[in-house]
């Protein structure tokens, strides 16, 4: 399956469709489309009271190639896509941090629509800022680095990523670089996990010294039993 999914993801370019989610007050839409993988059933489980223990770092094997996607976006946004070395490319995970992680996460995971590509923009895979309520995966997670150094994080530890799902489908993640190890903004769930505890297999993302991307070698998150 992992070999499928590497090439659905290389042909693709990690293009990630699932379920619609809306506000609790709203009825839950399933999106029935040709090829595409719908995200988890049921209710996201709340958000952990405290921070995880000590988990290692998600350590890369050399360099990768971005998406054409991530390119065409930071054309259209260079400022997004800078690396500025002054800034630290680990966060102190104090409680403040913490409690910002998991309210931004939240808050786009349930204000934002998750649609396809091709039904918002009219192609396959585009990256971009969900002004307007609907994106999909990659989209919420760059809304989600936008608000979160509006509140005063780095951007540089702030690393967007492409895994591969517990579906076998591309999906783009963001992982926080911090001192208790690398954690997961995921609009598939609410609580903030370290990268572990996820169950993903992790694919390529953005390098924290430079324009060039990082390759995490496949490495297979150990724990699957992800939170919901």
């Amino acid at each position: 399956m992992r070999r499928n999914a590497w090439r659905g993801l290389r042909a693709q370019e990690q293009k990630c469709v699932y379920r619609t989610l809306r506000r609790a007050s709203q009825a839950a839409a399933i999106l029935v489309i040709s090829a595409v993988h719908p995200a988890l059933a049921g209710t996201p489980s709340p958000a952990p009271a405290s921070p995880p223990d000590v988990s290692e770092i998600l350590r890369a094997s050399g360099e990768a190639g971005p998406t054409l996607a991530w390119i065409e976006f930071c054309e259209q946004n260079p400022r997004e896509c800078m690396i500025d070395l002054s800034e630290p490319d680990t966060i102190p995970l104090t409680d403040t941090t913490w409690i910002a992680l998991q309210e931004v996460n939240t808050h786009v995971n349930r204000t934002i629509a998750a649609v396809p590509d091709q039904d918002h923009w009219g192609v396959v895979d585009r990256w971009d800022y969900p002004d307007d309520g609907l994106g999909d995966c990659e989209d919420i997670q760059l809304l989600k680095r936008r608000l979160l150094v509006e509140r005063g994080l780095p951007q540089r530890a702030m690393r967007m990523t492409v895994v591969i799902d517990e579906l076998g489908a591309g999906h783009a993640v963001m992982r926080v670089r911090t001192d208790r190890g690398d954690l997961i903004l995921d609009n598939k769930r609410d609580a903030v996990l370290s990268w572990q505890q996820t169950g993903y297999v992790y694919v390529k993302g953005e390098g924290a010294d430079g324009k060039a991307w990082v390759w995490f070698g496949d490495q297979l998150a150990p724990t699957a039993t992800a939170a919901r």
